[in-house]
């Protein structure tokens, strides 16, 4: 009963939400222009199917975590039953082989994509257009839907490091990722008990580069200002936003006034104190981490205060963690999983445009 309730109660919010949205929708023309292009139906897709197979996937990993728990209790249960969600019968064989089981599902799923894209290129038009033309600029100019987070980033960060930098350092972190990993465990089937750190930092990831991608194709317009979707695009809008850097918003802020804190607007003053504040952050941003690393959520509570309980399967894997894959794991997690959502919120809730400014890049 209590899931049913959880479950209703999920559906509600979403239904309310989704209401909420929809009456503040002021021109359902101008989303609709936007969702039905041709290089944005991936991006529609993608905002069905990714929440879609995240609930399979989930559904799936907690069907085989419950089976997990049934085979560690009863040691003859395990002897005997394939470790499945769905447990051994007798009759059913133990081993199969790769045809047809596999290849059949795979077949079937390649022809499936293939008619998918043959209706799909029969009935949207490729988004091509004529030759470009210096004298006359598209705005809002949108790079393909699998590049904006990378145009999106741009907003954020230095150019250099938003087109360079951070996406190296996430190449990078995806190769390394597998050599850092001390868990044997969760190869070939889904679970999230025996993968909980590791799926909340991929999940984390991937769901900040779809946000980017989302916020690129239906909120981005003209000028590449900030447009609710739904609201009517106006190419005649301007921003009256100021961006400031967050030495100066401190030096010349009341409180840094009083504090007599006007030598944060010059040089070694703003060098240093943004120097402090990244190296504050990524302390911070370490510990964060580790605490995710440790912590157990069922024992977490506020009252009592207990807010770093200790979970065993977590500690063991850390304990077999070396130093070096350790600082290798904090570095990429902190530049890129805690960076990116913090430098987003300062920008857009509180227009500044760089923490730490410096004569050879810009932070």
């Amino acid at each position: 009963m209590k899931r049913y309730i959880n479950k209703w109660t999920i559906w509600g919010a979403l239904l309310v939400i989704a209401g909420i949205w929809a009456l503040n929708v002021h021109d359902w023309h101008q989303l609709w222009k936007i969702s039905s292009a041709p290089d944005n139906v991936p991006i529609v897709a993608m905002l069905f199917l990714v929440p879609f197979f995240t609930w399979l996937g989930i559904k799936q990993a907690i069907a085989n975590d419950r089976l997990i728990e049934e085979l560690e209790a009863d040691t003859k249960l395990a002897k005997t039953h394939h470790r499945k969600v769905e447990p051994w019968r007798p009759g059913w064989a133990r081993e199969v082989h790769v045809w047809p089981y596999l290849v059949r599902i795979e077949f079937l799923a390649t022809v499936i994509v293939t008619v998918i894209l043959f209706v799909w290129s029969i009935t949207l038009n490729a988004p091509l257009e004529e030759p470009a033309n210096p004298n006359l600029t598209m705005n809002p100019s949108k790079a393909p839907w699998y590049f904006l987070g990378l145009q999106e980033m741009l907003v954020y960060f230095d150019p250099w490091i938003a087109g360079v930098v951070m996406p190296s350092i996430i190449m990078v972190g995806l190769m390394v990722f597998p050599y850092v990993d001390s868990n044997p465990l969760g190869n070939g089937y889904y679970t999230l008990k025996q993968r909980r750190f590791a799926l909340w930092m991929f999940g984390a990831g991937f769901l900040q580069w779809i946000v980017l991608i989302v916020i690129g194709t239906f909120i981005r317009g003209p000028g590449w200002i900030w447009f609710w979707p739904g609201q009517t695009w106006d190419h005649n809008a301007v921003v009256f936003d100021k961006n400031v850097d967050l030495h100066d918003m401190i030096a010349t802020s009341s409180v840094g006034k009083a504090l007599g804190l006007g030598f944060l607007a010059q040089n070694p003053g703003k060098f240093i104190f943004g120097l402090i504040v990244v190296t504050g952050f990524y302390l911070v941003g370490a510990l964060f981490f580790h605490w995710l690393m440790t912590v157990d959520f069922k024992k977490l509570s506020l009252r009592p205060l207990r807010l770093f309980p200790k979970k065993p399967f977590e500690e063991k894997l850390l304990a077999r963690t070396s130093l070096l894959q350790y600082l290798t794991f904090q570095f990429f997690a902190i530049s890129v999983l805690l960076a990116l959502p913090v430098k987003l919120i300062l920008r857009l809730a509180l227009t500044i445009k760089y923490v730490w400014v410096t004569p050879w890049f810009n932070i």
